[in-house]
């Protein structure tokens, strides 16, 4: 089984969805000693966005052929300014392909890309989950729900922490309940 891990955080050490995709590629390490792991930094080597010459390469591309050769992807995004970071953006448009990850038919778009396992660890400094005042406002998870679900891939697991800027005792208790999350993650 092969494994994608993309961090984009860039945070470093400090990291919270670093720190939770380590714990889920460890878990799912302990559970399957075979599995090869590709490991992406998106922060320290990020993808260029699109422009009009990339289009014709981007079918070809290194981002989608891991994609595409990955049974398990593990993706680690921090909420920045409401939404995912830039250079993850760049990523997904890089796996976005028309004929590889999704194509029209009479009935619409249909995903391609269904038999994968995508795994997100999410981190926010604030209070976005469901029921909170801020929850409109929350276009990180709903966009990757969004994304993945129109290449096919309708069971997105998702891990969060949040309120991580709220006060060190907040990090705290959210990161050891999200670690909790990361530990129970089945092979």
């Amino acid at each position: 089984m092969n494994l994608l891990h993309l961090d984009s955080s860039i945070q470093g050490e400090r990291s919270a969805s670093r720190a939770l995709t380590a714990a889920i590629v460890d878990r799912l390490r302990a559970e399957n000693p075979g599995l090869a792991v590709d490991y992406r930094d998106l922060a320290a080597a990020p993808p260029a966005h699109l422009d009009l010459a990339d289009l014709a390469e981007v079918a070809e591309g290194d981002d989608l052929k891991a994609f595409l050769d990955a049974d398990i992807v593990v993706i680690g995004a921090g909420m920045y300014n409401f939404t995912i970071p830039s250079q993850l953006k760049a990523w997904i448009d890089r796996i976005l392909v028309a004929g590889q990850t999704f194509r029209y038919g009479a009935n619409g778009p249909e995903g391609l890309a269904g038999g994968k396992r995508v795994i997100v660890a999410l981190s926010r400094g604030g209070l976005y989950g469901p029921g909170s005042p801020a929850a409109a406002a929350e276009h990180a998870e709903t966009y990757l729900r969004s994304v993945f679900g129109f290449i096919g891939v309708t069971a997105l697991e998702v891990i969060v922490a949040e309120g991580l800027a709220i006060s060190e005792a907040t990090r705290t208790a959210a990161m050891a309940a999200a670690l909790d999350q990361a530990a129970l993650i089945a092979a």
